[in-house]
């Protein structure tokens, strides 16, 4: 499962602060300004208390620079131009603000007294009133992966160039450098195999396109591992690792396994193997079961296709059927799968604005909410469902009329059963009666046929005294051991009938129940025991113009269920969201390069890396939505350009290097120049196939269910099998 490292956050915050900082003190003709400069370190550390909450801690907000001078239950904090008489920097330096073992680093607080001795200037004149919360600053909507996707002009190709993409590239490179030559024949067909299929060629295959000699043979040589049903494997499972998924539920020690998952899987394959266009492809995993319509009788091909894919929103962890069903269990699966969502399509932190407007990306707390809104009526944790609860069986009419007659079938077996045991239990009592004397014998006879709950105290004793004539079916064999091995072949005989039953398979899916509308509330730090206000269901904020915000009706009339997700997956890829394009495209490219145009493949925010070529990933997003977000055709523009077909090779000066390790790491320019091919690592499943395809061990069956795993002796968890 996907889980953030709080000292990853906490190192990755730091530096980015520390960024700015020495940005704005490197600046010294520059202006430092409140907006720019002050407010995302306030944002950072001061706003929790002093901003985004409702009751202000001393009353002192510092959302505004007047508000500062106005000052709080103290007094006015800051006084323009004389840092030395500004309360709020005393108390900074001191290591009183903010409270706690967190502190301004040093190049924070110079930045602070800078802007306090320059006047405590504002990038503009400040507004007269301002609303609960943080807002969203003209600054913060300017960050560049909140802008909308700007195609650049390409206008024919130089005679380096076989793509646009190099000609982006080229834009870039430094000065006097260019393109490696092509690798040779034999690396680029490897190559190209590990891309696409992440197995490596076999030794005819290799022959083959070794030996064609005919123009257009790399071409040919892609269109064929394309169309490989490898090729949904290897590109399904990086969308998998993206998705979460796991075959378990995790979350609790019991670690429940979850024997329908893999149907998911296995949609993902055959999906990406079709070239699902990637739009469909996302709108199905947020609402195939909206888009299914009503279940009226047997489940058609399409309505299960639909609902499959929403196996993506049960991929978090779900501890709720093995041990946490409760409220704090429960509300995790949806913060959980939020987090999941965020991060494979936004390439956002949103689940950081939980509990509080976003220490550093422009999302605020009530943004959360209205996405939580969004998922609420089908995630709904006051009317919670157990993953088995949520289970869609795909059992049609007829194998539920085939299975009662087959169970008709097996009941008869059982009541002749029911009758042969009767019999053997009244031989085994008149048998064993035979050693008592009268009227003894027939004291205990009554005893025994009295049922247990009409048993007087005289029965009970008699029973308790004599306890050779308590027979059971459990302990009959014991009596008459030949009746036992008879009873047996009625056991054999129901259990064959019952083996001809339809096997029942599930959906592990999500559905949202018709006219179920909860109300969405915003937890106040993100406390489920401390309501506040009703959120309606909305986009982010940040992610649309500024008087355009995505709002959805909270209960589409043309659907049985809300329309929520149906209508929040459309904005997503109607072509104009700023991210979505954007983070799938940095994801290929990734994957083909091994880093992506932008290094935080799950990150475009503050805190994440800025884009090495900006032109080149807003060109392959436009072009990615023009081409109908066909992946293959993203595939085959990519592995035709220059840059993928260059050699990875050291040169200096168009000359391979053949000193030591130390002359050829000199040589080496930064990934992002990208004037040779990355050299990229086989992941530990691509070794794994690679070993298994040489020996001639590796199964190429696709679907079906996962292999059997074990736990060895040491407690580690291995294969349980030849694979």
């Amino acid at each position: 499962m996907i889980r953030v490292r709080l000292t990853t956050i906490s190192l990755l915050s730091t530096l980015f602060i520390v960024l700015l900082a020495s940005t704005a003190a490197a600046e010294d003709a520059a202006v430092l300004t409140y907006e720019s400069h002050i407010r995302p370190i306030f944002r950072a550390h001061c706003f929790d208390c002093h901003g985004a909450a409702d009751e202000l801690k001393g009353k002192l907000d510092l959302r505004l620079v007047r508000l500062m001078q106005k000052g709080g239950e103290g007094g006015p904090v800051i006084v323009p131009g004389k840092p030395s008489e500004s309360y709020l920097l005393q108390r900074i330096k001191a290591g009183e603000m903010p409270p706690g073992e967190k502190s301004l680093s040093a190049a924070e607080i110079r930045v602070i007294e800078q802007w306090i001795a320059a006047g405590a200037k504002t990038a503009r004149p400040e507004p007269e009133s301002i609303g609960p919360g943080l807002g969203i600053t003209l600054e913060e909507r300017s960050f560049w992966s909140f802008q909308p996707i700007q195609r650049p002009i390409v206008t024919g190709l130089s005679s380096e160039s076989r793509t646009p993409i190099d000609e982006l590239i080229l834009r870039q490179m430094p000065d006097g450098m260019t393109f490696s030559p092509d690798a040779d024949r034999r690396t680029l067909i490897k190559r190209a195999y590990f891309d696409l299929t992440g197995l490596p060629p076999t030794p005819n295959e290799m022959q083959k396109w070794l030996d064609d000699d005919a123009d257009g043979w790399f071409d040919r040589l892609l269109t064929a591992l394309l169309g490989s049903p490898h090729y949904g494997e290897r590109w399904g499972r990086h969308w998998l690792d993206v998705a979460g998924y796991a075959d378990s539920e995790g979350y609790t020690v019991k670690d429940d396994v979850r024997p329908w998952a893999y149907k998911y899987r296995d949609w993902v394959i055959r999906a990406l193997n079709e070239d699902k266009p990637f739009d469909r492809f996302i709108i199905e995993q947020l609402a195939g079961d909206e888009l299914a319509g009503p279940r009226d009788g047997d489940l058609t091909p399409e309505q299960i296709d639909l609902l499959t894919a929403t196996g993506f929103l049960r991929m978090s962890a779900d501890g709720t059927g093995s041990g946490a069903n409760n409220p704090d269990g429960q509300n995790q699966v949806i913060t959980d799968t939020l987090k999941i969502i965020g991060t494979s399509l936004l390439g956002l932190s949103i689940q950081c604005a939980q509990c509080h407007d976003h220490r550093y990306d422009p999302i605020p707390h009530t943004d959360y909410y209205a996405l939580r809104a969004v998922f609420e009526p089908a995630l709904d944790w006051k009317a919670w469902k157990v993953p088995n609860a949520r289970r869609v069986s795909l059992y049609t009419a007829a194998d539920r009329k085939k299975a009662a007659e087959i169970e008709a079938e097996a009941k008869t077996i059982g009541e002749e059963r029911g009758k042969k045991q009767s019999e053997f239990m009244q031989q085994a009592l008149d048998k064993e009666l035979v050693k008592y004397d009268e009227p003894l014998r027939t004291q205990l006879r009554e005893a025994y046929k009295t049922p247990g709950s009409k048993r007087t105290e005289e029965h009970k004793q008699l029973l308790a005294k004599n306890p050779s004539v308590n027979i059971s079916p459990g302990n009959l064999y014991q009596y008459l051991p030949k009746a036992a091995e008879e009873l047996k072949k009625f056991d054999q005989r129901m259990k064959d009938v019952r083996a001809k039953k339809p096997v029942e398979e599930f959906l592990r899916a999500l559905v949202e129940p018709p006219n179920h509308l909860p109300e969405t509330k915003l937890f106040h730090r993100g406390d489920h025991q401390q309501p506040k206000q009703t959120i309606m269901p909305a986009s982010l904020t940040v992610a649309a113009r500024e008087d355009a915000r995505r709002q959805f009706t909270p209960n589409d009339s043309g659907l049985p269920s809300s329309g929520r997700r149906l209508a929040f997956a459309r904005w997503l890829t109607s072509g104009e969201h700023p991210l979505v394009s954007r983070v799938i495209v940095n994801r290929i490219w990734m994957h083909h390069f091994g880093r992506g145009l932008v290094k935080t493949p799950s990150d475009f925010g503050k805190l994440g890396a800025r884009p090495s070529h900006p032109q080149l990933l807003d060109w392959l997003a436009d072009e990615f939505v023009q081409q109908h977000w066909s992946m293959k055709k993203l595939h085959r523009l990519i592995m035709s350009s220059t840059v993928w077909r260059q050699s990875g090779e050291v040169r200096n000066g168009g000359v391979r290097s053949n000193g030591t390790a130390e002359e050829d790491s000199a040589l080496r320019t930064p990934h992002s120049a990208l004037t040779r091919k990355p050299l990229i690592r086989l992941e530990a499943e691509a070794i794994r196939d690679r070993m298994l395809a040489a020996s001639g061990q590796l199964d190429r069956t696709l679907y079906g269910a996962p292999i059997a795993i074990k736990e060895d002796d040491t407690g580690q968890i291995m294969v349980d099998g030849g694979q």
